[in-house]
């Protein structure tokens, strides 16, 4: 995952006007979304139509009263956005799926863009100056590391900031292994962890009985690198470019005592040198992301995949195989289809040993109500064994 783009302290300032005097504090924003330049102070007397229409209109909202409240008003403008839309519905079949998609993150966006503008002040000690405000420093602390200022971020962000804390110290239990992996904010969590069990299930190649040497290509939470070496695989490489799942790959690793064994590499794809086993499990769905957090799950125009593939032959040792994770969730929204997949394949220079599958079991996919319902409910997770033509 990429960070948000670089800005100069003045782009990350947010300034308003509080009783008659000018005011600034630092913008924190892991969306990468620019300061707001309309902002009004509010408390507990402002009504939740008011702020609804407000921010609606692109106004955000600095909030001085009790936190708690803030938390109630929050879940009152969403109440308004989501009574304001027509009920989801089953997509039809004569619906275009890609259609379908794309209407829906643009409702999702639109949601979010408002329910954003929402805003909490917070102390250079992340502690926050409101009533009744809970301890959130720990959180902050490891989301955005120390601070020096003051700042102000959005209300929703910090609430996911603190879901992911706590997911960080409960852990995500991953039945495939019988262990518990600890995601880091930021990092893909393997909440959905059926390709895990396609990792363990699938039959290694040959080659490793006497070269027991693999690499985790965008390795995120390290769940895969982990997987491998409880299979038995001496020599692991596990890369990724963003220094949160490189942290987080390293302290899963360390906890599960397998560090020893593998290495913690930042890379762009591949490692140097060759492998007789490289796995990969990209984003699955090729859209643009919306926010530097989203790049665990949308693949612009496919660039990972792509780049997965065109690389894996010169990276394979003679014998080896790439196990491509992915699921075909975006072939059912019509954003990919299965003969432009095979044809990435083919340009790659690779033939498919064998594919295994396996239905994802998460609850979206039997919410019928879900705009998505249909692609879901189709969906497919496969594990590819690819070697070089």
């Amino acid at each position: 995952m990429q960070s948000a783009p670089d800005h100069s302290p003045e782009e990350l300032a947010i300034h308003w006007t509080e009783a008659g005097v000018e005011q600034s504090a630092h913008w924190q924003s892991e969306k990468g979304l620019p300061p707001p330049q309309r902002i009004q102070v509010i408390d507990d007397r402002m009504s939740a139509d008011t702020a609804y229409h407000l921010a609606c209109e692109g106004t955000a909202l600095l909030w001085r009263g009790d936190f708690q409240n803030a938390r109630l008003l929050l879940q009152a403008m969403a109440r308004r956005i989501d009574k304001k839309k027509p009920q989801r519905q089953v997509t039809p079949s004569t619906t275009e799926p890609a259609h379908a998609f794309h209407r829906y993150r643009l409702t999702q966006s639109q949601r979010a863009r408002t329910l954003d503008k929402l805003l909490i002040p917070c102390h250079a000690d992340h502690s926050i100056p409101l009533r009744r405000a809970p301890d959130i420093q720990e959180a902050c602390l490891q989301a955005y590391g120390p601070r020096t200022q003051a700042y102000v971020a959005s209300l929703r962000e910090l609430q996911g900031l603190v879901g992911a804390y706590e997911w960080r110290k409960r852990g995500i239990d991953i039945p495939a292994l019988d262990l518990r992996i600890h995601p880091h904010y930021g990092v893909f969590a393997p909440i959905r962890s059926e390709y895990v069990k396609l990792v363990t299930l699938a039959p290694p190649p040959k080659l490793l009985t006497t070269q027991s040497l693999a690499f985790d290509i965008g390795t995120g939470t390290g769940v895969l690198a982990a997987a491998l070496a409880l299979r038995g695989i001496q020599h692991i490489t596990a890369t990724d470019l963003d220094p949160r799942a490189l942290d987080c790959t390293r302290e899963n690793l360390t906890r599960l005592g397998l560090i020893n064994r593998i290495d913690v590499m930042q890379a762009d794809l591949f490692p140097p040198g060759q492998a007789a086993l490289i796995v990969c499990n990209p984003p699955w769905i090729p859209a643009r992301p919306s926010s530097p957090l989203e790049q665990a799950i949308y693949d612009p125009d496919g660039r990972m995949l792509r780049g997965f593939l065109q690389g894996l032959g010169a990276h394979l040792l003679p014998g080896g195989e790439g196990w491509l994770i992915l699921s075909d969730f975006a072939e059912h929204l019509g954003l990919r289809t299965r003969v432009e997949l095979l044809a990435e394949f083919d340009a790659a220079h690779l033939q498919v040993l064998g594919k295994n599958d396996i239905k994802p079991v998460h609850p979206r996919v039997s919410d019928s109500t879900d705009s998505l319902h249909t692609a879901r409910a189709a969906e497919m997770t496969s594990l590819w064994r690819l070697a070089a033509k």
